[in-house]
């Protein structure tokens, strides 16, 4: 058993336990492996070696923001276990993953064939089989919206749904939206344009028209989601981190009879104001322990555009990992 002390001098102890030790107790179930002891202005703890160097990193950053800031809500101690979770080394990308058989999705336009190429994203291919909602969570390049948009089509394809609901929050749009020019859905159509690239790999140009025309596609903002139930549709929620609570929880209970919900989000990635939090971080917390949710977590392996982008993103961890 390994052990670390930290100094609690210049923090108040609430803050850092919480009423009732609520907040440890956060803490304690994202590393169950792993003692909390405070003797005096020391914090001890013990655990394996692995678990402290994965914990290390985390407390660290809540006592330098106790120390600056004074105070720190659980929103933000879950912020900072789930962002340091996606950054742990994952198997090294199997080198015929691409050409498996086993994880094409579907054949695109022009016969093209769109497979899950790394572990990841076979992953979640075999969630979305085998689970009414997925949750995929991981970093810009993965996969995780061009995916989920295939496993989608599929189903359409295959007519195990009626029709795809691609939800996306318009989150940058905010207060200028109305300052855009063209009407609402010239305004908003920017904010969705990932999901029509998708689509494009996918669908031929006509039949995709005729599919958005005849709304057996719909490609929305989430705001516009309010209210309605979808039975045998497919779901996906893009950019998941910039929902609110409230409409996370309006969109997860939007699922009707033989539907399906994809949720993709990346949590390091949040641009909500910094009074709304943000509903993945709750939707993962709250819903990890119910049979038919499941969740996948992506990671630089598998970035699978062009490879300066891996190297591109270490580069910014590297940054974030000194701040911290």
């Amino acid at each position: 058993m390994t052990e670390i002390t930290y100094s609690l001098e210049d923090i108040d102890p609430i803050e850092l336990f919480g009423v009732g030790n609520s907040k440890i107790q956060i803490l304690k179930d994202a590393f169950p492996g792993v003692k909390f002891v405070a003797r005096g202005s020391d914090l001890k703890i013990l655990g394996d070696s692995e678990s402290l160097t994965r914990l290390s990193p985390i407390l660290e950053k809540i006592l330098e923001e106790l120390t600056e800031s004074g105070s720190m809500d659980v929103y933000r101690l879950e912020e900072l276990i789930l962002s340091n979770s996606i950054k742990e080394t994952e198997p090294e990308l199997p080198q015929n993953a691409k050409k498996n058989p086993g994880n094409l999705i579907l054949h695109g336009i022009n016969g093209m064939e769109i497979y899950a190429k790394t572990p990841g994203q076979v992953e979640m291919l075999e969630s979305a089989v085998k689970n009414e909602i997925l949750f995929a969570i991981g970093p810009a390049g993965t996969g995780k919206t061009y995916t989920a948009v295939a496993i989608a089509v599929r189903s359409l394809k295959e007519k195990k749904v009626k029709k795809i609901v691609l939800v996306r929050p318009a989150v940058e749009a905010g207060e200028s939206l109305g300052f855009l020019p063209g009407d609402l859905k010239e305004k908003i159509d920017p904010y969705l344009r990932p999901l029509y690239d998708a689509l494009g790999d996918m669908i031929p140009p006509e039949r995709l028209k005729s599919n958005l025309e005849k709304n057996i596609i719909e490609i929305v903002p989430l705001a516009f989601m309010r209210g309605r139930t979808l039975n045998n549709a497919f779901i996906i929620l893009d950019e998941a981190q910039n929902a609110t609570e409230m409409q996370m929880k309006m969109l997860l209970t939007r699922l009707g009879m033989e539907s399906r919900i994809i949720v993709t989000g990346d949590v390091t990635q949040i641009d909500l104001p910094r009074t709304q939090k943000s509903g993945l971080i709750q939707g993962i917390n709250l819903l990890k322990n119910i049979k038919g949710i499941s969740f996948v977590r992506l990671t630089q392996q598998d970035v699978v555009r062009h490879p300066l982008v891996k190297k591109i993103l270490a580069a910014y961890e590297k940054i974030e990992e000194g701040k911290q």
